[in-house]
């Protein structure tokens, strides 16, 4: 099984990645032609949206930079997935590929100085030093500025793997100095093989998480093996037939914080634990819960507390914007159902429902709920309280 095999429906962008990986290997070697050479740079920038898999194809990209299979002089595919280069970069213990992986809200200037500072080193035993920062689009102005000034003045042996929605989520001066990746949605015949061959999902299952996830290929993997995920989605597709009056469109609004409160709080509550006992245990406190903390520590205990909150506020963000995400699936199945589209729809097993609020309404008011949902989700990007953002939301749902 090579590192490609995660990337689900992308085989161009695989194509351009594998070609680009076989350039480097005899751009290190000293043996590339210039038009070898031109098939690698040092940055790249992968795009897509939500679940389209860019951070999997980055990483994918830099085991195949550090592969080390014997079958490569031979001819054979850069990444292989077994050597001592593929597995441990994919495991993040290679150490010359630097993954940045984002929990807060936004990347300041401190951490981007770090990478910085290991972008400049010569790699340790492979062949390139890989900075594979996963959250481009989260930089600071200033963070982005540092991030500018590497890209601009490359070590050569150094290459940046940066990944974002899309380009203009970067600097302009940014993207003009990377090599574009465009990663498109993956069908839902493709999630649903994935789903099959590499997870051993039940077809019939397969078949309604590809469906529901519209594509994402994590969100898919949740619904397939989560009842608890199948139960949250249940619940969020209930709320068109809820906002009977103001009331109702409030306390809509509350339960979908609540759900994403609860939801973020199962992925952090074990780990908080693990993180605060790990950090006690390396400044030397008192053995046993709650026990003495040594002198001079409690800025260090505040610092992972602040980066907890911080972490948990992001996890709440996106567990709402799955649930909108699902809310306007659910609304563009109404819009089809309206204009008498033939074939199965994403919520196939709504359709009751469906059918139900495409009869009491319009195309037109079907089109200003899906904008609603729209507004709210660039809402709680903006930083609007999410609470105040949904109760907006589920008003106007009422009252299209």
């Amino acid at each position: 099984m090579s590192v490609w095999d995660d990337l689900v429906g992308q085989d161009q962008v695989v194509e351009q990645l594998v070609g680009a990986a076989r350039a480097a290997r005899a751009v290190a070697a000293g043996e590339a032609s210039p038009a070898e050479a031109s098939g690698m740079t040092h940055a790249w920038l992968f795009t897509g949206p939500p679940g389209s898999g860019r951070a999997t194809a980055a990483r994918a990209f830099a085991a195949a930079l550090q592969c080390t299979s014997p079958d490569l002089e031979l001819g054979g595919v850069p990444g292989c997935g077994f050597c001592d280069g593929c597995h441990t970069t994919l495991v993040g213990s290679h150490a010359d590929v630097n993954v940045v992986s984002v929990e807060k809200l936004s990347i300041g200037v401190g951490e981007t100085r770090e990478m910085v500072r290991g972008a400049s080193m010569f790699p340790s035993g492979g062949r390139w030093q890989v900075i594979l920062l996963e959250d481009a689009d989260r930089l600071t102005e200033q963070a982005a500025n540092a991030v500018l000034k590497a890209v601009e003045e490359p070590s050569p042996r150094t290459v940046w793997l940066l990944c974002a929605p899309s380009v203009d989520d970067l600097l302009p001066t940014i993207r003009s100095r990377c090599r574009l990746l465009v990663l498109r949605t993956p069908s839902v015949p493709a999630v649903e093989d994935m789903l099959l061959r590499r997870d051993g999902v039940d077809p019939v299952m397969a078949s309604f998480a590809a469906r529901a996830s519209q594509g994402h290929i994590d969100r898919a993997r949740r619904l397939a093996q989560d009842p608890e995920a199948r139960a949250r989605r249940e619940e969020v597709l209930r709320l068109p037939l809820r906002v009977a009056d103001l009331g109702a469109c409030l306390a809509a609004a509350q339960r979908l914080v609540d759900a994403a409160e609860e939801d973020a709080k199962q992925v952090t509550e074990e780990l908080d634990a693990k993180e605060t006992e790990e950090l006690r245990a390396a400044l030397g406190a008192a053995s046993g819960a709650g026990g003495r903390m040594p002198r001079g520590t409690a800025g260090a205990m505040k610092d992972l507390e602040d980066r907890q909150k911080s972490r948990a506020k992001r996890l709440v963000r996106e567990s709402l914007d799955l649930a909108l995400l699902d809310l306007a699936g659910y609304y563009r199945d109404v819009l089809a159902l309206q204009f008498g589209v033939q074939g199965e729809l994403a919520n196939e097993e709504q359709r009751a429902s469906l059918s139900r609020v495409a009869q009491t309404s319009s195309p037109e008011t079907t089109l200003r709920r899906i904008e609603a949902i729209l507004a709210c989700r660039e809402a709680i990007d903006r930083n609007v309280a999410p609470l105040l953002a949904l109760e907006a939301m589920t008003t106007t749902l009422r009252a299209a």
